[in-house]
């Protein structure tokens, strides 16, 4: 079988909508663990499951909330994004429904308009927000890192 290459773990991610409150609102997650701040949530893909299936566990592990996957937004994979090391991470639009309670590797929620997260924002999910509003707002297509 041969030796397998070493690799960077691979996240999912959900940007939850609301579609039951107006506006839309997006959840967020405060850190529980370093690096600290706001975040979309998300985590670690485990072995034998899908990227789908972790967006969708991890959403329900730290918001307690179910969802459905609506969207790939985009892969995000610059060494540098990630302050523990490098990792890819797959962040898809989704939709749920009911109020958030924090679980898991989260020390709170909050639900905010997507114009206007709570600061810091951990990782470059500052620059995967601005990505995920042009896709709300009708972009076709998101742009990729590519410095």
């Amino acid at each position: 079988m041969g030796n397998r290459p070493q690799t960077p773990p691979i996240a999912a991610d959900a940007i939850i909508e609301l579609v039951d409150r107006p506006g839309r609102p997006i959840v967020l997650i405060e850190r529980l663990n370093p690096p600290h701040g706001w975040a979309i949530p998300g985590g670690f893909v485990d072995l034998g499951e899908t990227v789908e299936a972790a967006a969708v566990r991890e959403a329900q592990e730290e918001t307690s909330l179910a969802v459905e996957l609506k969207a790939l937004l985009g892969c995000y994979s610059r060494p540098g994004r990630d302050p523990r090391g490098h990792t890819i991470s797959m962040v898809y639009v989704a939709e749920a429904s009911g109020t958030p309670v924090a679980r898991d590797d989260a020390r709170a929620v909050t639900i905010c308009d997507p114009t206007a997260p709570p600061q810091p924002l951990a990782f470059d999910h500052a620059e995967i927000l601005k990505h995920y509003l042009a896709y709300r707002n009708g972009a076709q297509k998101i742009p990729l890192y590519l410095g």
